[in-house]
């Protein structure tokens, strides 16, 4: 069982357990040790997004770092991709990002991507773990002729732009495109508006002032609400909304609709299949892809994969399947053709060279795929002991699936993240959708609240 690392690293509340200066230090420490070799000082990039804690657990790694021997890197607030992409462009061992995502600043995470930009495989987390509690750490320390350096790079930002411009078309141009885009105060807030100015679009930006408490909050992508008014209002031909770490992407279309994850890959499979650059002929979803995305697919002739939710198991699926795109409905895309991990910006710039390309409006494109209603409720939990073992639960479930028959399906599941069950139902109608999803939360919070 899992002592540390979940689904996307280690988090929580910062300056609670286990997001402690001193959980941090021991993971610098611990990833340090790992790393090092016999006449090699490894070297570890240290990224950030905006939250306020990220400054008191960076100079905890820093310290953790350096006092096995190795070098940190700072190269403060830029995307998690950016920083995976950095680690490989500095010939890095590993990087490390400081980040909790989409979560409010309160909260704070630890994730470590490898030298080759991938995050860290479970048994390499595992690993990591059983150092930190055998509690030998303090054993390993370098001596102190060998202790390592803190550095700070000079200009991430510019590196990742570039990187960034060389995955749209040359024979395409975004000039006078008009553009929204929503940085929720995150670690967007630099190097988004810095490359579509530069790339010539008819540029508005929002939330892009962080003060370190305001990261996510009402803004980017889980609350694309204002970005489509300013849409609207602005006669724009698209709006991108990034999440606080920059890996998500949820995009307004020129009619102030909401497009999601999901429908972003149906638009861009589509493409690829045409330009002959699906490989394998094949996508890769987790289990909470929209039943729409999957008629799509079998009637573009695509084989769709559905992997266990979260972009490091979409990841492990598109490896082992051989596969260039895949993603979440909740706007982690993955185009391995450019990246190796999900990259919002990145993901826009593919969805903005399909309208160029084809020279249709965001709304037209989106037409690809039909979206069936789709409700998920959040439901607090107290422990989460397996479902398939709560016969009340069970029972709930079942009822609603033989109500839905083929015209929809239930998906119950725990947060990877925070102490919360999901329940997501899909159905043919919102208001009966609503119904069910809201019958099996009443049960689950009756039982597990």
């Amino acid at each position: 069982m899992r002592k540390l690392f979940e689904t996307d690293g280690v988090r929580g509340i910062a300056n609670k357990y286990p997001m402690t200066p001193e959980m941090a230090m021991k993971i610098g420490q611990a990833i340090s040790y790992i790393l090092r070799k016999k006449g090699h000082r490894p070297r570890i990039v240290i990224g950030k997004d905006t939250r306020l804690s990220g400054y008191m657990l960076e100079s905890a790694l820093v310290a953790g770092i350096t006092s096995m021997g190795a070098d940190a890197i700072s190269i403060g607030p830029l995307p998690t991709p950016g920083i995976a992409f950095i680690t490989t462009n500095l010939d890095a061992d590993a990087g490390i990002v400081i980040s909790a995502s989409h979560n409010p600043f309160e909260d704070n995470g630890i994730k470590i991507f490898s030298k080759t930009g991938y995050k860290l495989a479970d048994k390499q987390e595992i690993d990591i773990e059983e150092l930190i509690f055998s509690k030998k750490i303090s054993e390993k320390l370098c001596p102190s002729t060998e202790i390592g350096k803190a550095y700070r790079e000079n200009d991430p930002s510019g590196r990742y732009i570039v990187f960034l411009k060389q995955s749209f078309p040359k024979n395409l141009s975004l000039e006078g495109t008009k553009i929204v885009i929503d940085c929720a105060n995150g670690a967007t807030y630099k190097v988004a508006p810095l490359l579509f100015k530069e790339m010539r679009a008819d540029l508005k930006v929002l939330n892009a002032d962080p003060d370190g408490v305001n990261i996510n909050l009402n803004c980017g992508a889980l609350h694309p609400e204002d970005l489509a008014k300013k849409v609207l209002q602005s006669s724009s031909d698209i709006g991108l909304a990034f999440d606080g770490d920059g890996d998500r992407l949820i995009v307004v279309d020129e009619k102030g609709n909401i497009v999601n994850g999901d429908q972003i890959m149906a638009i861009c499979t589509q493409d690829l299949k045409e330009e002959g650059a699906l490989k394998n002929n094949t996508l890769v979803t987790t289990v909470m892809s929209n039943l729409g995305l999957s008629i799509a697919m079998e009637k573009m002739g695509v084989k769709q994969i559905r992997s266990k939710v979260g972009d490091r198991y979409v990841l492990e699926e598109m490896l082992k399947k051989d596969a260039v795109i895949g993603g979440e409905d909740s706007g982690h895309l993955l185009f391995l053709d450019h990246h190796t991990t999900g990259d919002g910006i990145l993901s826009s710039l593919q969805l903005l060279s399909v309208m160029k390309k084809k020279n249709k409006p965001l709304s037209e494109l989106a037409k690809i795929m039909k979206l069936f209603p789709q409700v998920t409720v959040n439901v607090n939990v107290k422990s989460k002991p397996p479902i398939e073992e709560q016969q009340e639960i069970m029972d709930a479930i079942k009822e609603v699936e033989k109500a839905l028959g083929n015209q929809g399906r239930v998906l119950v599941r725990y947060s990877g993240t925070q102490k919360m069950c999901r329940v997501m139902v899909e159905g043919p109608t919102q208001k009966e959708t609503e119904v069910f999803a809201g019958s099996i939360a009443e049960v689950i919070k009756k039982k597990l609240g």
